[in-house]
């Protein structure tokens, strides 16, 4: 079958690779229909994120067709069209009981990495390093998802492909980032980054009945659908003073909640940009923090902070003082998509939640390395690549 791979840093081919095959009673086999780049992927093409082995397929948020189901799946049946969590869960450990999926313990076939780097493992993720399980992505024409009855869900008829799609991570992820963040009616909710879950975390702060929700970017593109789709307010950080803007709109007293959807790559203009760049690209620290700094930093006291960033490791001159004399708290998490995805799904089918105008650009999968090029330089406007296999 065909594959989008990794083959070093910065380098990226659609090649062959074997089909993917049973290994146990409880997995099945999708066929890939509509498969998404995630902001997260860059980290791993880039370099920035370890234990990355030639020929790796990546891609982690997908939609498909059941074409084979082991002897152990009760929920599913060939033909079935689903969306799968983009995380790896047993459904049956003591983290998967607290509905906390992407922390199983089953789910990392590698802990001893993870454990190594961070004292202990979250589950597993497609197609995103070895660290990680090492499962193969789903940028491919098929891809094996083990314990299909948790991860894998069934996509009402009302609900295309397009918007499904989203449901397998962005959407998830952004969710989750305004649930655990605390967002109840009647909050001012600020929002950095204006990207795929960004624009989520907005919208779903919206629906949770937030007041006011403020989303912070650079690109005008992406500011202008999280106005029109999330019902957020925009601030441009290279042209509006964010941090005067938060103020006026909470009374003086910053953001009740601030959710950072950035990660590891963050850009700010000035002086301090090019300090936590260059700290990076010597490996002095492996993370640009800029973005979370921003969020502990304008948050209210007693607020919350939530990071649905992805970080691989360690920042300089993270705000420790601004985090306890403030009394903030402070959360974040891989998502745990298998408890939202369901709920995400009903809303999509009500019209609620839309996501396909996010797909700003959908292409064949032979054109996965172009997509990626365009997804990760801003070109035309891409928001987000969707690849057809």
């Amino acid at each position: 079958m065909r594959a989008l791979c990794w083959e070093g840093v910065n380098d990226l081919a659609v090649r062959d690779v074997p089909d993917p095959e049973m290994r146990n009673e409880q997995d099945i086999v999708v066929k890939v229909r509509k498969t998404v780049t995630c902001g997260s992927d860059l980290h791993l093409i880039g370099g920035y994120i370890p234990f990355m082995s030639r020929g790796d397929v990546l891609g982690h948020e997908f939609v498909g067709e059941v074409v084979e189901v082991g002897a152990q799946v009760r929920k599913h049946r060939v033909g079935d069209r689903v969306v799968v969590s983009s995380f790896v869960s047993c459904g049956r450990c003591w983290f998967c009981s607290q509905e906390l999926y992407s922390l199983c313990d089953n789910g990392n076939t590698n802990p001893a990495i993870t454990e190594s780097m961070w004292g202990f493992a979250p589950g597993g993720c497609f197609g995103y390093s070895h660290a990680m399980g090492g499962f193969a992505g789903s940028h491919a024409e098929y891809i094996r998802v083990p314990f299909g009855d948790v991860g894998a869900f069934t996509i009402p008829d009302e609900v295309d492909d397009l918007r499904a799609l989203f449901a397998s991570d962005s959407a998830a992820t952004g969710w989750m980032g305004a649930d655990l963040g605390g967002v109840k009616p009647g909050d001012v909710v600020a929002v950095w980054g204006a990207g795929a879950v960004g624009q989520m975390a907005a919208r779903a702060s919206v629906l949770l009945g937030a007041e006011r929700v403020l989303i912070i970017d650079r690109y005008d593109n992406r500011l202008d659908q999280a106005a029109k789709f999330a019902g957020a307010e925009p601030l441009n950080y290279v042209r509006d003073d964010v941090g005067a803007a938060l103020l006026e709109a909470t009374g003086g007293r910053g953001p009740d909640v601030c959710i950072e959807a950035v990660g590891m790559e963050a850009h700010r203009p000035g002086p301090q940009h090019a300090y936590d760049q260059v700290k990076q690209q010597l490996r002095l620290q492996t993370d640009r923090p800029s973005a979370v700094r921003d969020a502990i930093y304008q948050a209210r006291k007693g607020g919350s902070v939530f990071v649905l960033g992805v970080y691989a490791g360690f920042v300089d001159k993270f705000p420790l003082g601004a985090m306890m004399n403030k009394g903030l708290t402070v959360r974040g998490a891989q998502m745990h998509g298998q408890r939202y995805i369901p709920m995400l799904l009903d809303r999509m089918a009500r019209g609620e939640l839309v996501t396909e105008h996010l797909a700003t650009h959908v292409m064949p999968l032979d054109r996965g390395v172009e997509g990626y090029r365009m997804f990760k330089d801003k070109e035309d406007g891409c928001v987000r690549a969707v690849f057809e296999p």
